[in-house]
C-alpha cells in the first residue's frame, strides 16, 4: 500500500505560479513511477506529467510543455509539479498517482494503482 497526500493547490491569477507537492508513505517510493493527473468538470482525467522511478525521465502533456515541470525527491518521498504561466484552462482538481508499471512512459490512468485525494487549482482570468 502507498498513501499519497497532495498539497499546494489554490486560487491564482493568470500568469502566476503554483507548486504542488505529493508526499508518499508506505512502500518504497522509488519503486513507483509517479504521475500528476488533472480532471476538470465534465472532462476525463488526463495525464499532466509523469516522472520515472529514478527521476531522470519525464513525460508531459503537450498542453503544459514549457510551463510545467515534474520532479521527485526519493529521499523525501515526495513528487512535485511546478506550474508556471498558469492559464484559466489549467483549472482542475490535480491528483498524484503511483504506478508499478514496467513500461515507460506510463500515461493511462488505468496503469496507476494508488491515488491521492486531489487538490483544487483555480486560475482566474
Amino acid at each position: 500500500q502507498v498513501q499519497l497526500v497532495e498539497s499546494g493547490g489554490g486560487l491564482v491569477q493568470t500568469g502566476n505560479s503554483l507548486r504542488l507537492s505529493c508526499a508518499a508513505s508506505g512502500r518504497t517510493f522509488s519503486e513507483y513511477i509517479m504521475g500528476w493527473f488533472r480532471q476538470a468538470p465534465g472532462l476525463e482525467r488526463e495525464l499532466v506529467a509523469a516522472v520515472s522511478r529514478s527521476g531522470y525521465g519525464t513525460n508531459s502533456a503537450d498542453s503544459v510543455k514549457g510551463r510545467f515541470t515534474v520532479s521527485r525527491d526519493n529521499v523525501k518521498n515526495t513528487v512535485y509539479l511546478q506550474m508556471n504561466g498558469l492559464k484559466p484552462e489549467d483549472t482542475a482538481v490535480y491528483y498524484c498517482a503511483a504506478s508499478s508499471s514496467g513500461s515507460w512512459p506510463t500515461t493511462h490512468p488505468f496503469s496507476y494503482t494508488y491515488w491521492g485525494q486531489g487538490t483544487q487549482v483555480t486560475v482566474s482570468s
